[in-house]
């Protein structure tokens, strides 16, 4: 179908987003998650997080799913992209869309989300905005842009292959992935 002819409500209603920024209300952590489906009973919204790895942080917190989110409450970045996730796992839209999701974990926390994102995506179309080419680098389908155009199109092995700009990129990223900083080095 057409996505002009689908009106925005209905459109929302397919498409689960988790952004690099994720933004968690100032409510209990169970009603985070369940924002993803206002129906959901509990069991459902553990399971969501089980799927998301964020069970085991949240059942360690002192008042566990009942746990009100705020400044005080000390989640990492990545945990609170993990509660992002159980949200869109919980909605079971059709569409995903991961915008830079991974841009702030570090890499405990990135390998837990790219976990939960392979669970999440488990038949579901996703569109992934990424910088980070290993975020993407298994992808059916990349799009590489250039200055908001679209350069190539193709798996990672067509565009190292065909397109200068990607194997650039590729080779600036595993540059970047091989430094290291020695004792004595200036900061």
């Amino acid at each position: 179908m057409d996505i002009r002819e689908i009106t925005h409500s209905e459109l929302v209603k397919h498409i689960a987003y988790v952004f690099q920024d994720s933004f968690l209300f100032n409510d209990t952590i169970e009603n985070n998650i369940r924002m993803g489906n206002e129906n959901a009973s509990f069991d459902e919204v553990k399971a969501a997080a089980e799927a998301a790895n964020i069970a085991q942080m949240i059942e360690a917190l002192p008042n566990g799913y009942q746990t009100v989110i705020s400044d005080s409450t000390g989640l990492s970045g990545g945990e609170k992209q993990r509660i992002a996730i159980a949200r869109a796992m919980l909605k079971n839209a059709p569409v995903i869309v991961l915008d830079e999701a991974t841009a702030y974990a570090d890499a405990e926390n990135e390998s837990k989300i790219q976990d939960a994102f392979s669970k999440l995506s488990k038949g579901k179309t996703v569109i992934m905005i990424a910088h980070r080419l290993k975020t993407i680098q298994n992808a059916d389908n990349i799009l590489v842009m250039n200055s908001g155009r679209l350069e190539a199109s193709g798996t990672h092995d067509e565009l190292l292959e065909k397109c200068a700009l990607y194997r650039d990129m590729v080779s600036a990223n595993e540059r970047r992935d091989s430094w290291t900083m020695r004792k004595g080095d200036a900061v």
